[in-house]
């Protein structure tokens, strides 16, 4: 069997007001992961949330918090998350290219899932050395547009980086966050994705869960049997 299919609705695209009940509704529409966008307003130009509002978030919800940490200093944000209850945290390998030894080591020892994401114009091979570590990360999240911004188009080019791990990593967690949905899923889920970030596609839909579910049936048929 290959690796499980697991559908993160983007929590960016929900209603912040109501973050918890936002939060429930996903998961009773099926979803595995609740994504989380952390944003520093330097590495991208938005400002999103931090660790008081996964603290909030976590008094609510057991689901997995898959944090992607679109900041500058990944490092200052391993305690404060580790203490909120995040369940991953993904840092990017641009801004980690010196201590990222060190952050996966902080990341596992506060008991949180080591991830590295990289933006559309780094190349796939900057994360192999992450992946083939001693130490290693346990995702790789594929962005599949410029990080920083919801509801932009999904990149169909970013597919050879995914297809690329996939070939070398057979069990490894990949993820695609950008402009995925019901008809950009196939792309993503033939080429090895396995983790699929959705938020306006999923927040947007009338029918959120046939949503979900019409991904997850597309990653799962997408594994080799």
């Amino acid at each position: 069997m290959g690796v499980k299919a697991k559908i993160a609705p983007s929590m960016l695209s929900s209603d912040f007001a109501n973050l918890a009940s936002e939060a429930q509704r996903m998961l009773d529409c099926g979803a595995d992961w609740l994504h989380m966008d952390i944003m520093d307003g330097h590495f991208v130009p938005n400002l999103t949330i931090g660790a008081p509002v996964i603290e909030s978030l976590r008094k609510h919800t057991k689901a997995y918090l898959d944090c992607h940490l679109m900041v500058t200093d990944p490092l200052a944000y391993v305690d404060p998350l580790g203490k909120a209850g995040a369940s991953g945290f993904t840092f990017h390998v641009e801004v980690s290219k010196e201590n990222w030894q060190e952050l996966v080591q902080n990341i596992k020892l506060k008991g949180m899932r080591p991830g590295v994401a990289l933006k559309p114009g780094t190349p796939i091979e900057d994360v192999f050395p992450l992946v083939e570590s001693d130490n290693p990360v346990e995702m790789v999240l594929v962005m599949t547009v410029e990080p920083g911004f919801g509801g932009q188009k999904f990149m169909p080019e970013m597919m050879n980086k995914v297809r690329a791990l996939r070939e070398k990593y057979p069990s490894l967690d990949i993820e695609v966050d950008g402009g995925l949905g019901p008809s950009t899923i196939d792309a993503a889920a033939s080429a090895g994705a396995n983790c699929i970030v959705a938020g306006s596609s999923v927040f947007g839909a009338a029918e959120p869960g046939q949503v979900i579910s019409l991904m997850r049936k597309s990653v799962e048929e997408s594994q080799p049997q």
